[in-house]
């Protein structure tokens, strides 16, 4: 997985209700990708944020404005450094615009009341450096922090709390610090806590005592012994749970025995145009978040090309009398690319001369 998906692993699974198996990862990451990249050709957008440094021509038969650059497929979410014609323009005099609603932001204006202007380079081929955040959208939110610092740019595989392991999935794109990172995968670790009392065998018995229930979080995955167990709730140290998760085998665990949370990140550093870095542990961890109705989407194609695979392509649903088509553009499926399309898809140019 090395481009950014709208959906993660856990989300496919879920709604699937689907045992993790390595077959199973791959297949979800493989339809994940599909679908996200179907959603970027839809759209006529990306949607995930990218820094970098882009250039366009100046002067060019397209642009009637001397003080205004149209950024047409670049969309900006923000801007930390303009030059033209290898002269620095100060972020002060750039106006992004459309103000109003933006980011993302489709052109960008020299403020005229200033003595900024674009040229005076030796061609006119890629006179004009922008350098700065690239995408639709960088929203996020916080999902926990790092439970041990990483060390330096090397290290592939981080720690997080049991509020970043129940925040984050496998695809999901972080940030700690200025970094950004891409989870390509997830292990279990060591909590540094044992089971208080035994647990029988029956699905019935969903409490598991800890010795700090705060060590925890909802929506958590355990593992003991070789049961995996959902915590959808917690009671003071009590963790209330779902029982033989992700297709896990009910048994029966002694007092004392380890408890194990998927909270080992297996990342890709540097990610989207940032730089790899060291990180104190503790250190804040936030998720970036498509919108919400493009993450709907994408495990909605997801979960039809998983069936689709698994009946060899020859699944088709009916759409009406005597006729029937993929099951993608069906029903609930092609309203809800509708929808997508109509709320965040780019319906044409708009510019004028």
């Amino acid at each position: 997985m090395t481009t950014p998906v709208y959906a993660t692993r856990e989300d496919v699974m879920r709604a699937l209700d689907t045992k993790l198996t390595a077959r199973n990862a791959a297949q979800i990451d493989r339809q994940l990708q599909a679908a996200s990249r179907d959603v970027d050709k839809l759209c006529h957008r990306r949607f995930y944020p990218e820094q970098a440094t882009r250039y366009f021509d100046w002067p060019s038969s397209q642009y009637g404005t001397a003080w205004r650059l149209w950024l047409d497929d670049s969309e900006l979410i923000e801007v930390t450094a303009v030059s033209s014609g290898g002269t620095s323009i100060s972020t002060s005099d750039v106006l992004l615009e459309p103000n109003r609603s933006g980011p993302p932001y489709s052109r960008l204006e020299l403020n005229i009341g200033s003595d900024a202007a674009f040229g005076g380079g030796d061609t006119h081929q890629r006179d004009i450096s922008v350098t700065g955040l690239w995408g639709y959208t960088n929203d996020e939110t916080p999902a926990g922090a790092l439970a041990a610092a990483v060390a330096d740019s090397t290290v592939t595989t981080v720690t997080v709390d049991a509020a970043g392991a129940a925040a984050v999935g496998v695809g999901s794109v972080i940030r700690i610090g200025d970094e950004r990172l891409l989870v390509t995968g997830r292990t279990m670790a060591y909590t540094g806590q044992t089971l208080a009392t035994a647990l029988d065998a029956q699905a019935k018995t969903v409490t598991v005592e800890v010795a700090d229930g705060t060590a925890y979080a909802v929506d958590e995955v355990i593992l003991i012994d070789g049961e995996r167990m959902l915590v959808v709730d917690i009671a003071a140290n009590t963790l209330i749970v779902k029982r033989a998760w992700d297709g896990s085998t009910l048994a029966a665990h002694t007092q004392f025995t380890a408890v194990y949370a998927s909270r080992s990140l297996t990342v890709t550093r540097g990610a989207l145009g940032t730089t790899a870095a060291a990180h104190a542990g503790s250190a804040p961890v936030y998720r970036w978040e498509p919108p919400a109705l493009v993450r709907d989407l994408v495990i909605a194609q997801a979960i039809s090309g998983l069936t689709s695979e698994t009946s060899g392509y020859t699944r088709a649903v009916r759409s009406g009398e005597g006729s029937s088509e993929r099951n993608r553009d069906s029903g609930a499926v092609a309203a809800l690319r509708q929808a997508v399309y109509d709320a965040v898809g780019r319906k044409a140019r708009l510019r004028s001369v």
